[in-house]
C-alpha cells in the first residue's frame, strides 16, 4: 500500500466508551476540542484539552497479542488505533493531519491499573519501548474522521 514510511499511515480503528476500557469501534467520529464526541472518561486524569485523544499503534497491540496478552484494538483504551506510523518516534509537539483534522501529540501515556484485567505486568511491558504505551493528543482543528483515513505527520512545533 506504500503508507508504511513511519510518517504516513492510516486510522485502523476509531474507539469510544462511556468511560474506561475497553473502548469499542465506530466507523466515523466527530472531533472537537475535548476529543471524540460521545467518548467518556472514568477518571479526571484522562481527557481534557491536552489529553483529548489517546493514540496507540496497531503494531503494539499485534505484538502484545503475539506474546500472549489477551488484547485487541480498543482494549487498551485508545481512541485511535493507527497503522504504519513509527510510534517509537512519537514526541510531544508533533502534529498529524487526518483530512481536515489536526492533532498534536502532548504527552506519553502512563499505563495505569485500569489495564490490570489484561494481566499482571502489562503496564511494565508497555513502558519497555518508547511510544508503546500510547500518546495523548490535543485536537487543534476538529472535524470528521473515518476508519481507514490517512494520517500523516505534518510538522513539529516547539
Amino acid at each position: 500500500m506504500g503508507l508504511s514510511n513511519g510518517v504516513r499511515g492510516r486510522i485502523l480503528q476509531i474507539n469510544i466508551s462511556a468511560g474506561g476500557v475497553p473502548k469499542t469501534a465506530i466507523e466515523k467520529a466527530e472531533l472537537g476540542p475535548l476529543g471524540i464526541l460521545g467518548d467518556g472518561h472514568r477518571f479526571r486524569s484522562h481527557g481534557g484539552l491536552e489529553k483529548a485523544l489517546l493514540l496507540l499503534a496497531s503494531e503494539v497491540v499485534d505484538a502484545l497479542r503475539t506474546e500472549g496478552w489477551p488484547v485487541y484494538y480498543g482494549a487498551l483504551g485508545e481512541n485511535l488505533t493507527t497503522c504504519g506510523l513509527d510510534h517509537t518516534a512519537w514526541q510531544s509537539g508533533q502534529r498529524f493531519r487526518c483530512g481536515s483534522v489536526i492533532i498534536q501529540l502532548t504527552a506519553p501515556r502512563e499505563p495505569c491499573r485500569t489495564l490490570n484485567p489484561y494481566g499482571s505486568g502489562i503496564q511494565r511491558r508497555l513502558q519497555a519501548t518508547p511510544g508503546e504505551s500510547g500518546f495523548y493528543a490535543a485536537v487543534r482543528a476538529g472535524g470528521t474522521l473515518s476508519r481507514e483515513d490517512i494520517i500523516e505527520k505534518v510538522e513539529r512545533i516547539s
